[in-house]
């Protein structure tokens, strides 16, 4: 019995294996798009109309394809690339610190420049050597990048960004160990591609060029011999992040523990400092908004600052 049955399955295998190798094997169809076969629904075709309004967000990740396609078709060809990190900040601020102003900033930047989409920020940069430990890395809770990873991830999401018909690739880093290794993808890019897309790095996002007006000094709320707390934080980057989220500043813990200040600024009053960060966006968006305009016009040819 065992026998037979054994001998009834193996026929069945044989059988089904046979009749697949006579099935003929479709051919791969050129407007298929949307992670299906065109001849399999027309919504998986490249042409199809979006069924949808457009999209009111910047975001890649939070685009259909079929919004990012027509967003491109549309002239929003730039798409800024931004860089975070996950290291510590002090007892207040969460990890993702560079992460929460990215969210808010790169959006801002976007909708400004008006032609522009954002890709997901990338959330793991360079931190320190992991093992031994250094630099942030002797932090719990930090992750870190080897360089040589970093630099492979802007430089694949470069290229997949050029092959969707993006015509400039911005990289936007919101700390210092992030600039060298967007610096060097840029420029490496930007001489194989010939400008085409343009492929730039804006230091300037991170480091102020000389002269720039400082909001927070010019309102008066940041003065000459206020307390230094000492710690990785500012009033300029606690109010950016809690434009995004105020937990991510732990601003309920901070007002009923009696420690919601940062240099001598306080941020217990919510709404004048939620006030105080759009001001703080707006100005750092214009002033990005300015660069970018410059690079793309001069074809990523634009000598940005980096920090040492």
């Amino acid at each position: 019995m065992r026998n037979g049955l054994f001998a009834l399955a193996t026929a069945l295998v044989v059988a089904v294996a046979v009749t697949s190798t006579q099935q003929p094997r479709r051919e791969p169809d050129p407007r298929s798009m949307g992670g299906g076969e065109c001849r399999d629904n027309p919504y998986n075709c490249k042409d199809t109309p979006n069924p949808l309004p457009p999209a009111s967000t910047v975001w890649l990740e939070e685009m259909t394809w079929m919004d990012v396609r027509d967003a491109i078709a549309a002239g929003k060809t730039t798409v800024i690339v931004p860089t975070g990190g996950i290291e510590p900040n002090g007892p207040w601020l969460v990890l993702g610190k560079h992460n929460y102003v990215l969210k808010t900033n790169c959006d801002v930047i976007a909708r400004t420049l008006g032609t522009a989409l954002c890709a997901p920020i990338l959330a793991l940069v360079p931190e320190g050597r992991i093992d031994p430990p250094s630099g942030h890395m002797r932090s719990p809770g930090t992750l870190s990048l080897r360089e040589e990873t970093y630099q492979a991830v802007l430089e694949d999401v470069a290229r997949s960004l050029r092959a969707h018909g993006f015509q400039s690739v911005i990289f936007i880093g919101d700390s210092g160990g992030n600039q060298n290794g967007q610096k060097a993808v840029a420029e490496k890019l930007n001489t194989e591609w010939a400008g085409n897309p343009v492929v730039a790095h804006i230091g300037e996002y991170y480091t102020a060029p000389p002269g720039t007006p400082n909001v927070l000094r010019q309102l008066g709320v940041v003065k000459d011999g206020q307390p230094d707390d000492g710690l990785h934080d500012s009033p300029g980057i606690t109010l950016n992040m809690m434009l995004t989220d105020p937990m991510s500043v732990r601003w309920d813990a901070r007002v009923k523990a009696g420690t919601a200040t940062i240099n001598g600024v306080s941020i217990e009053n919510k709404e004048r400092a939620l006030a105080l960060a759009r001001q703080v966006v707006e100005a750092r968006a214009e002033r990005t908004v300015t660069l970018i305009k410059t690079a793309i016009a001069s074809k990523g040819k634009v000598t940005t600052s980096t920090p040492q």
